[in-house]
């Protein structure tokens, strides 16, 4: 409905309370990490908030950016200088805010980034793992082998995995979670699954998986978490009735 808007306080308390952002450990601020006009009619969604998205949401005359990866991380220099002040400069010009969730989006059990993946690639949730339930494990919908993960992987996300492992062997069990979640793989082998499916691997990764048995596929960090927010964005749309886009930022990673 064009010309319906929402307040951002109204807008970030809805979001906060839907993704139970509170609860989280995590490392980042979630929630709203810049603080743009009042009134929000138009939000542009998407996986990171990098300069090829905010100038995307300018050019869609956009009111906020909804991204899963935003800024502030706990390990990072924090002063605003070179890129990160060239990125808020951009976003303080246009009055633009910046609303970010990154574990709650990861964890949410239907709209989160593991949740989804699992809706794409056919995939029934039995339990949840690892530190703050992040990671979700359960069955395929049809028989299958790792061989035959990889190759769903691939059609339904656009891009060939990285596969290491038997792949004629039978998946009765998956475990995966979304983005960088390798070091996670210990935590996956104790759901008793035939492979772990995250976005990255580390060359720690491959010997796990070589000599545990328990095989490995590296499906891309972006490539894993684009549904969440894709999802996220539609509830909100839903609910508030103002336009949310969802624009995908090509990356290889």
């Amino acid at each position: 409905m064009a010309g319906e808007a929402v307040l951002r306080e109204d807008l970030r308390v809805w979001l906060d309370a839907l993704l139970d952002a509170e609860r989280f450990r995590d490392y980042c601020p979630n929630g709203l990490q810049v603080e743009g006009r009042e009134h929000i009619r138009r939000i542009v969604c998407g996986v990171t908030a990098s300069q090829a998205l905010i100038e995307a949401a300018i050019e869609r005359r956009a009111d906020a950016l909804l991204v899963h990866h935003g800024w502030f991380w706990k390990a990072e220099d924090g002063r605003v200088t070179g890129f990160r002040k060239q990125r808020m400069a951009r976003l303080l010009e246009h009055d633009i805010s910046l609303f970010a969730y990154h574990l709650p989006l990861d964890a949410h059990p239907e709209l989160g980034n593991n949740a989804q993946l699992a809706a794409r690639l056919g995939w029934s949730v039995t339990g949840r793992f690892a530190e703050q339930e992040i990671g979700f494990f359960g069955v395929p919908s049809a028989p299958t082998s790792v061989a035959g993960v990889a190759a769903r992987i691939e059609r339904v996300l656009g891009r060939r995995p990285l596969l290491v492992g038997d792949p004629d062997r039978a998946v009765e069990r998956i475990a995966w979670c979304s983005g960088g979640a390798q070091g996670y793989f210990e935590d996956a082998l104790a759901t008793n699954a035939d492979v772990f499916v995250t976005g990255e691997i580390s060359e720690q990764t491959v010997h796990l998986a070589r000599e545990t048995g328990m095989a490995f596929i590296g499906a891309g960090h972006h490539a894993t978490e684009r549904y969440g927010v894709m999802a996220l964005g539609d509830r909100v749309r839903q609910h508030f009735g103002i336009d949310c886009e969802f624009v995908d930022i090509d990356n290889p990673a």
